[in-house]
This record gives structure tokens, C-alpha cells and sequence, in this order.
């Protein structure tokens, strides 16, 4: 499974759209597959959407996004690598719409409906997003992602009123140097507003209470990066609130295996539902071997972080807590400097995790041998092993008994020469898994802490899959790992603490086991 593609609600169903190969675990003969589900949680495969079976596709059905209009009309939008390897933007619609399943897709003749314009590489333009309508003339709006000779990234917006015929606006959407190729382009609308917890319709104008997000997937690093700022409806263009976090130099989605993302607007739970693709970290050869690769994260609810301002939360949609079986609680734990604190909660292969910490850091008041934030990162500080005045501590999921496969996810505090506490959230993969043909990293980031919050973490595991949100889903990281002792009964949970200087208090640690989502084909 590769990223996904015009994710949408239709008449009571879920869709996911996602690039894959039916003939191996390798990229490659990309068709598009396909799956609902009524939740978002249990989904059911159905036969092959869309396979490349024409000239202007027949390289590949990639990326693509669904538009509703308000007939209730679904277009569709992709990109085709054509015989000769160019991209371009083709259509497709339902060919029965009276079908909730979406089974069988009409591509138009039409098709391609664009190609890349003067000025913009023929490999370098690809993945339209769901279209807005703009409040200036109430025509239709796509932007695509690509980049220029300079190698700065960018994207570009076409205006159309029909999806047949479009015209390239003259201005850019946005532009950052330095940035390079731009794919999975995604805008979107937020809410500014602490009083408004729903997401917003694609379309919503701009104006007093909006916000909107623009992100791009970074081809030269492959990671999603966003900024918050503000859309012109006028001048079809978008302006970062901080320049020094534009999009591709400031802040990500996740900070670990997370991918080609992109969102949609759920009329039902009034929110914004984000999709990311989690990669694979091990060999071409294990991924043939096991016959399979890669997969889509949980699906997580996207909104404003109201309190700051500045950034986004992120967190598993309500639907992930139908899973939840029995749970334990273990709560007022002390977890001393040095210390690992085993936990029973049995089989500990798929759990959910909520954990508060309350931490003392006095005895580091007027010890100063660290300079403050500057001086620490998640990829160079030694990972959950590297003993600093107030971090590491956290969690140690996927272990086994004797820790020799842990993966560690966890606070670290740096105090400044202003005495101000900055605080990293990070996860450690170094030591998860025995396996020697595996990428193996430290994740992490800063993340905000407001006066008067403890250090809150939320952690979901799925046998090789760590996904963590910290304080609320300010930071999240995904990390793909593959134990082969902290397996199954095998699979532990330890609380550690590996500061010299402070002392850790769970304050709330509750932690479910996960039923399975029983994936399976669909039957009629």
C-alpha cells in the first residue's frame, strides 16, 4: 500500500482510495485500490478502483482527490503518468452514483484535463487536491503541487467551472526557496475560535474566525510540513502567519515515518480527517519476504490549536476507542532517577495509552550545565539511554523481559540560561528490534507546554506501529519498528525514568488493550 487518494463520505460509506501494486511489495503497475468502512476503523477491501489501462495513465494511477459538489456529484481528480513518463491531471466520476460503494469508475474522455505548463518540468506536477469554491467569483479553485528551475517549491492554481476546462491563474499560491518538489498539496480551512471544536468545510471563505492550513509533502526529505496563515480569495494566494515556520522550514505533521498525507471534510462527525502513509524502515527483501508494505496510519481529527495559536492538534479519531477492551489503571506511580517500572497489563502488543506525568525539577534548580535548547535535539541526544538533569522518562512499549528490544517514548526538559523549561518530545527506535536490515532512528521535536499543563502523552500500539501525541496532539511522531522477541505474550510495558535530576510522577496512566479492526474483504 502506498499514500492515499480522494478519501470522501458517500451515502452512508467511508472511502479510501490508496495507491498500490497488486503484483508485489515493491513499488511499481500503480492502480488504485480501494476500501470503506461506516466508521473509519473497520474497513473492508473492494475489487481495484482504477488501473492504469490508457495512454495518459497507463504509467500509473497516481494521487488524486474527491470533490463533492452540492448536486451531490462526485469528481475525481488524479494524476497519470502517461507512455512517455509525463504527469497530468485526469478525471473520473462514479459510474453509478446511485452505487454507495463506488465500485465502477468512468474515466472522461476528455482526459488528461491538464498538463504541465510552460516553465514547470513534465515529471514535476502532480497530486490536484480537493477543489474550494473561491467567494470572489464562485468558480472552482485546485492547486498542484511542483516546483521551479531554482528548486524552489511551490503551487500552482488553476480556476475552473466545470472540471473539464481550467485556467492557470497567474499568481502562485505560495512559494518557498529551497524547498524543491511539492507533492500532496493540501489547503484547508480552521477554525480560530475556542467556542468551535468542528471542522471546516473545504470551501469555507476566508474572513474573521478562519484560518488556513496550507502543506506540502517534501520530495528531498520526505516528510509533510505545514504552516497556518491566511488565504486571499481575491488574489487566489496564501501568506504564512510566521514566515520563519513556512511551509517545508517549520513545522511538521509528525516527525517520524508519516507521509503524502491529506485530509478530508467528514459531514457527519464535523471534523477534518487527516490520512498519513506510513512507510516501510526495513529491506526491499523483507518487504517481498512478508508480502507486503506499508500501510495508512489511524485516522486523526485536525484543528486549531486554539490555546497557542500556532500550531495544530492531531489526534485518533473517537472511533479508535471502540477498540478498547479491558483496561488497568496505575495511577500516582513514583518513577525515581534510573529507574524502569515494569507494568501488567498482560499482552501488550496492541494497546492504547493515555499517561499524565507530573514532574519535579527542583533538584536541578541552580545546576546549569546545559545549554539550554540549542544544545539538545531527539537525533542527537542520545536517545532514551542518554542520562540529562531532567530527561529522558517515559515509556518503554514493545519490550521484551529483558529490554533487549524496547522502543522508548519520551519527555526530555532543557532549562535555558533564562531559566525557562523547554520541552522535547521524542521516540527512540535504536533499540527495537534485533533485525540488522533496518533503518532505525531518534524522532522528535519540541513541543509547547503552557503554564500550569503536566506532560501529557497519548500512545497507540499496533504490533510494529508506534504512533505518539503529546500534549494533545501538539507533537505526534510514527514510528515503524520490528521487534522479534517483543512479540505477541513476549510484548511488554515499562515506565522509565533516566534523568539524574527529577523525579516523575505518573500522575494518570491508563492503558487499554486494542481489539483487532478485523480488516477483510467485502461480501455482498
Amino acid at each position: 500500500m502506498d499514500r492515499s487518494a480522494g478519501p470522501l463520505y458517500y451515502k452512508g460509506w467511508y472511502h479510501l482510495f490508496y495507491q498500490w501494486n497488486p503484483d508485489s511489495a515493491v513499488w511499481g503497475n500503480i492502480t488504485w485500490g480501494h476500501a470503506v468502512s461506516r466508521d473509519l476503523i473497520h474497513w473492508l477491501h473492494l475489487p481495484l478502483a482504477m488501473v492504469p489501462d490508457h495512454w495518459y495513465d497507463i504509467n500509473g494511477v497516481w494521487t488524486g482527490s474527491a470533490t463533492q459538489l452540492p448536486d451531490g456529484r462526485i469528481v475525481m481528480l488524479y494524476t497519470g503518468a502517461t507512455e512517455e513518463s509525463v504527469q497530468v491531471q485526469n478525471l473520473a466520476e462514479p459510474a453509478d452514483p446511485n452505487d454507495p460503494l463506488l465500485r465502477e469508475w468512468s474515466k472522461a474522455e476528455a482526459n488528461p484535463v491538464l498538463v504541465p505548463p510552460p516553465g514547470i518540468g513534465l515529471t514535476d506536477f502532480r497530486d490536484p487536491t480537493t477543489a474550494w469554491r473561491n467567494p470572489a467569483d464562485s468558480a472552482w479553485r485546485i492547486t498542484i503541487g511542483s516546483k521551479d528551475r531554482d528548486h524552489a517549491g511551490l503551487a500552482l492554481v488553476y480556476k475552473t467551472e466545470d472540471f473539464l476546462h481550467y485556467d492557470l491563474l497567474p499568481t502562485l499560491l505560495h512559494v518557498v526557496k529551497g524547498t524543491g518538489m511539492w507533492e500532496c498539496v493540501d489547503l484547508y480551512p480552521v477554525s480560530t475560535s475556542p467556542a468551535v471544536e468542528d471542522g471546516l468545510e473545504t470551501s469555507t471563505p476566508p474572513g474573521p474566525g478562519v484560518k488556513h492550513v496550507l502543506k506540502a509533502s517534501l520530495d528531498d526529505d520526505r516528510n509533510d510540513y505545514y504552516a497556518i496563515g491566511t488565504y486571499d480569495g481575491e488574489t487566489d494566494t496564501w501568506t504564512p502567519d510566521n514566515a520563519d515556520i513556512d511551509v517545508g522550514i517549520g513545522l511538521r505533521y509528525d516527525y517520524g515515518k508519516f507521509y503524502a498525507s491529506k485530509t478530508f471534510y467528514d459531514p457527519v462527525g464535523r471534523r477534518r480527517v487527516l490520512w498519513g502513509w506510513i512507510g516501510e524502515t526495513d529491506s526491499e527483501r523483507a518487504d517481498i519476504l512478508k508480502g507486503w508494505a506499508s500501510l495508512q496510519s489511524i485516522p486523526r481529527t485536525v484543528m486549531l490549536d486554539t490555546k497557542t495559536g500556532s500550531n495544530l492538534l492531531q489526534w485518533p479519531v473517537v472511533e479508535v476507542e471502540n477498540l478498547r477492551m479491558h483496561g488497568k489503571s496505575f495511577d500516582g506511580l513514583d518513577v525515581s532517577p534510573g529507574s524502569v517500572v515494569p507494568l501488567d497489563v498482560g499482552k501488550a502488543t496492541q494497546l492504547d495509552i493515555e499517561a499524565v506525568f507530573e514532574v519535579d525539577t527542583s533538584a536541578a534548580d541552580g545546576v546549569v550545565t546545559e545549554a539550554g535548547a540549542a544544545a539538545y535535539s531527539c537525533g542527537t541526544g542520545g536517545g532514551a539511554v542518554g542520562r540529562g538533569l531532567m530527561g529522558p522518562f517515559g515509556l518503554l512499549v514493545l519490550a521484551d523481559d529483558q529490554l533487549s528490544e524496547r522502543t522508548a517514548v519520551f519527555f526530555y526538559l532543557v532549562k535555558g540560561v533564562d531559566g525557562n523549561l523547554t520541552t522535547f518530545f521524542c521516540q527512540d527506535e535504536l533499540r527495537s528490534s534485533k533485525a540488522n536490515d533496518l533503518v532505525k532512528r531518534v524522532y522528535g521535536s519540541l513541543v509547547p507546554v503552557l503554564d500550569g499543563e503536566n506532560l501529557s502523552i497519548r500512545i497507540l500500539v499496533d504490533h510494529s506501529i508506534v504512533e505518539g501525541f503529546a500534549q494533545g496532539g501538539r507533537t505526534c511522531i510514527t514510528s515503524r519498528v520490528y521487534p522479534t522477541k517483543a512479540i505477541y505474550e513476549s510484548a511488554k510495558i515499562f515506565l522509565f525514568n533516566n534523568a539524574t535530576n527529577v523525579r516523575v510522577t505518573a500522575k494518570s496512566l491508563k492503558i487499554w488493550e486494542l481489539n483487532s479492526a478485523y480488516i477483510r474483504p467485502y461480501v455482498d
